[in-house]
């Protein structure tokens, strides 16, 4: 694999790096490390130095997906760092409370289900619970976080579940309760910042004159970038355009002052360069998805200083698009099935992941709670190139003397096979897959698309035929998949639907799933989904990830978050030795 030779090419040249291509000097940062120095660094304010994979547009990933140009990796812990919701995920996938005094259930009385179908939650935020203004945190702030949500003006800030809220009642300055016209189950994550966020809260007394009054221009407000102001753990102290920012702990957060003073977060988009500038002792702490797992092993076996955590985290996958496909072929599920039997999944986790994830037969993992009651749904994949070359027999294709695929019409069986320049792991997945699908006979055209270009959303909504990237598996992200998701000119290309599926059957089993409380109906729910994304292959699963997190020995308290939570969940309990 010739990706894999490049790779070991770059950490053969690391050490040759490490003299003269460290990261650029940010303020207050010294040439060399004398005693002195590392004595100040012992005694004075106590200070990270974390990298991130690019610099964010704003500090909401709200904000951030709404476009098909994705999130600049590691976003969304950065916001986690310096924005709160009434709850939060712990590393477990289990929800505790944060601005909230409690997170509402059928247990603690705070979720009921009513008798005509509906369902009330009510939420009561902590009397400490302050905007890093210090204004307090309000109902108003959720209030106004709602009527944004459900403003068909604004779908950046459209959720799945607001479909299902009726009105959302005062009950105080502190306490809501939620009106539902159906059960919906993730009701308790409102509020919250779970991805997709259900209404994080929103400084109304920051945004809402904007809103009112030139909603127009409410996104450019400098509030979400330069001048942003949150309620987590850390405040915005600096941000020096294409270089970092820095974040200085907040007094005043709902779980105490932060034990570590200042974290500088780093923008380093090329994987090679933020490899080294560990090694150099310049970074010390990834945050979100940076080095591919090989890389991160090589970084590990020359690095005394720091070690390596990981957790899985999403999958790598293949999207068909699916509204309008060029060729039409890569809408005939038949050619799907064959071409998924031409990649040898296996041997990319082998030489890839170095063996330590597994075939990604289905949008929910083997390693969640969930897994063995879907297994029975699932349709597989096995490799099989024998198998797809007959499928592909079936339907009339027959190879031409320039050993490409042609219809019964003489068309060649050509593809785009696009992925984006920004993450290391596609930039090695897609040759193989590609070479893959050429040695069955299909034309194939990389087209690994540069990052400047990433954010352009109808460039990326318009992929002919398949876009391979790594995504989230999370039950919650489910919502994305629904066809009001479609990315279309109607709606600016702000959808998040990588595939654009309209298929009305595939929409009933997602709003069937979020509307059903009982866990055991739920889960039958979940395995027709399951099922029918298999077996009609809208999602072309390859391996799931193992995402790595790179960090130094003295940092204390730090580790690799969970499926769901970033690394930053517990930000305010860092420490450095």
């Amino acid at each position: 694999m010739v990706r894999l030779t490049r790779l070991r090419i770059v950490s053969l040249v690391m050490f040759t790096l490490l003299a003269g291509c460290t990261a650029p000097q940010s303020p207050g940062q010294s040439e060399g490390s004398d005693g002195a120095g590392e004595a100040a660094r012992l005694t004075g304010p106590k200070k990270i130095t974390a990298v991130i994979m690019g610099e964010p547009p704003t500090l909401s990933t709200k904000v951030n997906t709404a476009g098909a140009g994705g999130v600049v990796p590691g976003a969304d812990a950065l916001e986690e760092l310096v924005n709160a919701g009434l709850a939060q995920l712990d590393p477990a996938g289990e929800l505790q409370p944060q601005l909230a005094e409690a997170v509402p259930s059928i247990e603690n009385g705070l979720w009921k289900l009513l008798p005509e179908g509906g369902m009330e939650t009510t939420w009561r935020i902590r009397p400490d619970a302050r905007w890093h203004d210090g204004s307090p945190v309000t109902t108003d702030d959720l209030q106004f976080s709602v009527r944004v949500g459900k403003d068909p003006d604004l779908p950046a800030f459209s959720h799945l579940g607001l479909a299902s809220v009726e009105h959302v009642e005062t009950v105080d300055a502190r306490a809501v309760t939620v009106y539902w016209s159906r059960p919906y189950v993730q009701a308790d994550t409102m509020f919250s910042a779970v991805f997709p966020p259900l209404a994080l809260p929103l400084p109304a007394h920051i945004l809402e004159q904007t809103y009112r009054e030139n909603k127009d221009r409410f996104m450019e407000h400098p509030y979400w970038n330069r001048a942003f102001v949150g309620t987590g753990p850390y405040h915005l102290k600096e941000w020096q355009p294409g270089s970092y920012l820095s974040l200085a702990a907040n007094d005043a957060y709902v779980f105490g002052r932060p034990k570590v003073d200042e974290i500088e977060v780093r923008f380093v988009p090329d994987s090679s360069t933020l490899a080294t500038n560990l090694l150099a002792g310049a970074v010390e702490l990834t945050l979100g998805r940076t080095l591919s797992l090989e890389q991160a092993m090589q970084v590990r076996d020359q690095w005394s200083d720091g070690k390596v955590e990981t957790t899985l985290r999403g999958w790598v996958v293949i999207y068909p698009q699916k509204l309008n496909p060029n060729p039409a072929a890569v809408g005939d599920v038949r050619v799907r099935r064959a071409l998924l039997h031409a990649i040898d999944r296996q041997e990319l986790v082998a030489s890839l992941q170095a063996g330590q994830s597994m075939v990604a037969h289905s949008y929910v993992s083997p390693t969640a709670a969930e897994y063995r009651d879907m297994e029975p749904q699932i349709v597989r994949y096995e490799y099989d190139p024998a198998r797809a070359a007959r499928l592909l027999e079936e339907l009339g294709y027959t190879k031409g003397s320039d050993g490409i695929l042609h219809d019964g019409d003489g068309e060649r069986l050509d593809v785009e096979l696009r992925t984006t320049a920004d993450n290391d792991i596609h930039r090695a997945t897609i040759f193989p897959v590609a070479d893959a699908w050429q040695r069955l006979g299909v034309g194939v055209e990389p087209n690994v698309i540069p990052i400047q270009r990433q954010r352009d959303r109808e460039y990326r909504a318009n992929s002919p035929a398949f876009e391979m990237l790594q995504q989230g598996n999370d039950l919650p992200s489910l919502a994305t998949h629904h066809s009001r998701e479609i990315p279309l000119p109607e709606n600016d290309f702000t959808g998040r639907s990588k595939h654009r599926y309209r298929n009305a059957e595939f929409d009933s089993l997602i709003d069937r799933y979020f509307v059903t409380i009982s866990r055991p109906e739920r889960m039958q729910v979940l395995g027709q989904l399951m099922h029918h994304i298999s077996d009609q292959l809208i999602i072309m699963g390859l391996f799931y990830l193992p995402s790595p997190t790179l960090m130094q020995n003295r940092l204390a308290n730090v580790g690799p978050g969970g499926n769901r939570a970033t690394q930053a969940w517990n930000a305010h309990e860092w420490d450095v030795r």
